[in-house]
């Protein structure tokens, strides 16, 4: 499928917010090149022996890989919908919270104009802790991969619904070769199938309909039993409470991806802690899809879970 063919099977339908951002983030881009051509950053992260050629898992991949439910905490300056989530927010100060709370890994978003973020950021967080890093944006092009290759980040975030299937197997495929690990976002099983047809080993599943903003947890139930064999899942959107965590896991979920409620909580070192007063469950699957043993539950986790927050990553 080319980028001039009408939408079809293989393209989501797209809220008009995810497409507007979509199209900023287009321009942003332009005016970089501008500033700094893709040679430039092609030229910082050429084969010397420091990427992994060969494709093999890195360091994001492993943190989540581990035995137990693992969080990826967040740092987000605001959401398009919710506004501010903290005023002067330090990225230094909560990424160091976030490690000794006992997160996995850290996300940290660098989209500007809607978020707030940008890749000091992450370069930041990449200086204050020890955990792996996801690059979280709306990344389109190559330009963004080597970009985040540069900053520090150990992972970047794909979302299927921003891109066309050519485009996510060929930024899939860059990503790999730049050394870095790769969260493919999914929401239903059609995108599920076309993360699947690219060899997504980091399937994450957004809980939040990009068409109307509801959350609703049971979406990563739903979708458990039709992951690829060998596949790591991760949870994104409306994890609240450590019975969340608790729940996913029993059903073969690896990590959950929390944001705005770390945000917003006057301690985020406590708030995660308490978040994560769950033990590993006597007897729970392993929890790579394909491996576990048992069903995949889809009850368990409340219909409509609590939103932390109206964001739309």
């Amino acid at each position: 499928m080319t980028p001039s063919q009408p939408p079809g099977p293989e393209v989501s339908s797209h809220p008009a917010v995810l497409e507007r951002i979509v199209s900023e983030t287009r321009a942003e881009l332009e005016r970089r090149k501008r500033g700094v051509p893709l040679g430039a950053l092609q030229a910082q992260v050429a084969p010397d022996g420091t990427l992994r050629l060969d494709g093999a898992p890195g360091r994001f991949h492993e943190a989540l890989a581990r035995p137990g439910i693992g969080v990826i905490a967040e740092f987000k300056r605001r959401s398009p919908s919710a506004g501010r989530l903290r005023e002067n927010a330090d990225v230094q100060a909560i990424a160091g919270a976030y490690e000794r709370g006992g997160a996995s890994a850290l996300s940290v978003l660098t989209e500007g104009p809607n978020f707030e973020g940008s890749l000091a950021d992450l370069g930041a967080a990449r200086a204050a802790c020890g955990l792996p890093i996801l690059r979280k944006d709306f990344i389109v092009d190559p330009y963004q991969l080597h970009e985040a290759r540069i900053a520090g980040a150990d992972a970047v975030l794909l979302i299927v619904a921003a891109l066309d299937q050519d485009e996510l197997a060929s930024l899939h495929e860059l990503a790999v070769t730049l050394g870095l690990d790769v969260l493919v976002e999914v929401h239903d099983r059609q995108e599920l199938e076309r993360a699947a047809r690219i060899g997504a080993r980091l399937i994450g599943v957004n809980n939040r309909d990009l068409r109307d903003f509801t959350v609703d947890v049971r979406c990563t139930s739903r979708l458990l039993g039709d992951m690829p064999a060998g596949a790591i899942v991760v949870s994104e959107s409306g994890i609240a409470a450590p019975e969340q965590l608790r729940e996913l896991e029993r059903q073969g979920v690896s990590a959950v991806l929390v944001g705005e409620s770390l945000m917003r909580a006057p301690d985020p070192q406590g708030a995660l802690a308490a978040l994560l007063e769950v033990s590993s469950v006597e007897g729970s699957l392993t929890r790579v899809c394909g491996n576990a043993s048992g069903e995949v539950s889809a009850t368990g986790v409340s219909a409509t879970a609590p939103d932390p927050g109206s964001n739309l990553l």
